[in-house]
């Protein structure tokens, strides 16, 4: 018999070695930081040459490659809705058992305030003001010019850029929950790439996603602190321009150190949350104190335009419009820029809250709810300026146009209460700041790292570092040429992250064809359980009537764990052994339950393993019927895990017989699965044998974020 014993802790899967913590990837860490160093000095020493060059670049991109950008996006639209509406929506970010850890509303509200910067409310009033006074094709200043105008806006900033966010936050999600990898964008390209992704290759990605994400974040910092400082002049009294601005961006870093030290349990999700309460504050009272009955008519028929012409604006160039490419690169194509050089960061942050979900939830919530907040922030705002631009006041729609921060104070001024207003509006604006800011700087030191555990994040100097050197692009840009200086940059730097994204799209695929595949060889499984009636369910009628009120004490689990799971488990991997197999059965403490788990482990070479674990699990005696008692009561059941997780039933009361039968159906199932992969050529290994992490099932014991094992798939 080979029979081996592991010590390791109940919070690690077996045979592993003991988690050293977040280290840092100094190949990556030191050539992006090279980068975005070598742009700033270059755009602080020679801003007119670094802002002629800039301009010359983009407009090269929008007049060759906008294509590229339309059709990346558009592909994306469409591969996530396929995910979430097809049979693989049901798979989760993580084991089968696994719950999501935050409610609805704080989920949400990290979602909306990771995912939009402090430029939605700089470009909800100049976006629909300039499509109105100079639209892409046709006339201006007309009543189709007015019908398109905010739609506009809110197709920049709806559908398309949280799509993006979906895609790589659920496969990031996918690969680190699921399959125990390491959250990142390597990680996800596995499936592709193979071995490569942990080398050069890796790094080269790991590159490219972490410059862009420093310049799509730089790029709000500076958006955000050129309309901060026409707020702060006004309410301070201070004199604008660029040293104010340089202050607002040191004052901010100090901020979004102390935030971003703290966590994403503390200092970001209090930030996220106020955010939303405060936005909500704003647009309550805009629409209340406002033209209340047109910005309802108007939403309304806003968003059924949105709908009814998404599909047409989603691929629209503008190929037969002259100036067309020019129009695209100011506004189309920056847009999907930004959103691509946000979807590493963002999507990674989404992943890192989103553990449990299931990918269907992931992205209909991520394409809904912060969309329709984005919609009512541009809507609100947007039509608020319309109107009065309807009724002739053109010296404010050529503000708007020329200087967006002070067009957008312009209109706040409008309402009565105007300084109220104004505090809060800023207030706002500064919240949306910070949470972009705390959350870029925490995903930025987690590209910069080698991170084994996706429940941990990067050092915290590491973030402060980040901080730091976002704060010092930003004042660059600034000097540079402002915010038409970060556009530039942004459509650049993001363009390399359209790539990455048709290989994680190419990648996930492959990955969800297996998970398909393995579900296939479980339904095969059941069906040959039902034919020779050997598989647990399959239990003796006095066997089921016993079990169903009996809640075993943990005296009662362990004695049954250790005289009938591990004997037969014993028995199956010698038998293993006889027959050529390479099999091991492991022990495993459990600190938690005080009851060692018992995992049986079959590796087959260049393929998935074969794995199936006993684990003592906690669970809360049901409160029905005639047990209703003044204390909590609770049960153990020795529950079935796989590599995707908990199997969803309890093994508690079978006989040596059955156990051994249970292993033998799964591991017929799995052979199934295994053999169906290699008559369609997928690949079935996702994981290398070195990575640290493989089909992991920790902390079942101790529900760890938010699982419930007891509760599942049964």
């Amino acid at each position: 018999m080979s029979t081996t014993i592991d010590k390791a802790p109940v919070t690690q899967p077996p045979n592993l070695t003991k988690d050293s913590g977040p280290k840092v990837n100094w190949r990556v860490f030191i050539s992006a930081a090279v980068i975005v160093i070598a742009f700033s000095i270059w755009a602080m020493v020679m801003p007119a040459n670094a802002e002629t060059t800039m301009t010359t670049v983009t407009g090269w991109i929008a007049q060759n490659l906008g294509w590229f950008y339309v059709l990346t996006v558009t592909v994306v639209i469409g591969f996530v809705l396929w995910v979430a509406l097809s049979k693989v929506g049901s798979v989760r970010m993580g084991p089968d058992h696994s719950r999501p850890q935050y409610k609805l509303f704080t989920w949400v509200a990290q979602l909306f305030a990771c995912g939009v910067g402090i430029d939605m409310l700089f470009y909800s009033v100049t976006g629909p003001i300039t499509q109105y006074m100079h639209p892409p094709a046709g006339e201006g200043q007309t009543a189709a010019a007015a019908q398109d105008a905010v739609v506009w806006t809110m197709f920049h900033y709806g559908v398309a850029g949280w799509a993006m966010y979906a895609l790589l936050g659920m496969a990031m999600g996918y690969f680190a929950y699921r399959w125990g990898m390491p959250l990142s964008i390597r990680a996800a390209l596995y499936p592709l790439l193979g071995k490569r992704v942990k080398g050069g290759v890796g790094d080269a990605i790991d590159i490219v996603t972490l410059v862009g994400t420093v310049f799509g974040v730089a790029t709000a910092m500076g958006i955000g602190v050129v309309l901060l400082d026409i707020g702060f002049s006004i309410i301070f009294g201070l004199e604008q321009g660029l040293a104010l601005q340089i202050a607002l961006v040191i004052v901010a870093v100090v901020l979004t150190i102390a935030a971003c030290t703290s966590g994403v349990d503390k200092g970001i999700r209090w930030i996220a949350e106020l955010n939303i309460w405060v936005a909500a504050a704003l647009l309550l009272y805009i629409l209340v104190t406002g033209q209340t009955s047109f910005l309802l008519n108007a939403l309304v028929e806003n968003i059924g335009r949105f709908a009814v012409t998404l599909p047409g604006r989603t691929l629209e160039t503008f190929a037969y419009d002259a100036g067309g490419s020019d129009w695209m690169a100011g506004w189309t194509l920056f847009f999907w820029a930004f959103w691509l050089a946000w979807g590493p960061f963002v999507g990674l942050f989404l992943a890192r809250i989103s553990r449990g979900r299931t990918l269907r939830e992931f992205v209909i919530a991520a394409i809904t709810a912060p969309v329709l907040c984005d919609f009512l922030v541009v809507s609100i705002f947007g039509n608020s300026a319309m109107h009065e631009v309807l009724g002739g006041n053109t010296e404010f729609a050529q503000l708007a146009i020329d200087s967006p921060e002070r067009g957008w104070y312009a209109l706040l001024e409008m309402f009565p209460g105007a300084s109220f207003l104004i505090g809060l509006g800023t207030l706002s604006g500064m919240l949306f700041y910070l949470t972009s800011a705390n959350s870029g700087a925490m995903m930025m030191s987690n590209f910069s790292s080698t991170i084994r555990n996706a429940s941990q994040d990067g050092a915290k100097w590491l973030r402060i570092f980040w901080a730091v050197l976002t704060a010092l692009l930003t004042i660059a840009m600034l000097v540079a040429g402002g915010v038409s200086t970060m556009e530039h940059a942004t459509l650049i730097f993001a363009l390399p992250v359209t790539i990455i994204a048709w290989l994680v799209m190419a990648s996930f695929a492959k990955a969800l064809r297996t998970e398909r595949a393995e579900r296939l060889g479980q339904f095969l499984r059941r069906q040959q359980s039902a034919v020779h009636a050997g598989h647990v369910p399959d239990r003796t009628w006095r066997q089921r009537l016993a079990g169903i009120r009996s809640y075993p004490a943990k005296k009662e689990l362990a004695q049954f764990m250790e005289h009938t799971v591990q004997p037969a488990l014993a028995e199956l991997v010698e038998e293993f052994a006889k027959q050529g197999y390479h099999a091991s059965l492991d022990i495993i403490p459990n600190e938690s339950t005080g009851i060692s788990s018992y995992s049986l482990a079959v590796p087959i070479p260049d393929h998935r393993d074969f794995l199936y674990q006993v684990e003592a699990v906690e669970a809360p005696v049901p409160r029905f019927g005639g047990r209703v008692t003044s204390k909590p009561e609770v049960y153990y059941r020795a529950e079935v895990f796989a590599q995707t997780g908990s199997e969803g039933y309890d093994l508690m009361g079978v006989t040596h017989q059955q156990v051994i039968d249970d292993v033998l159906g799964r591991y017929e199932g799995h052979v199934g699965f295994l053999t169906y992969l290699s008559q369609h050529d997928y690949a079935s290994v996702l994981t290398p044998a070195e990575e640290p992490a493989m089909g992991s099932i920790a902390g079942v014991a101790t529900a760890r974020s938010g699982d419930s094992a007891a509760g599942a798939k049964g």
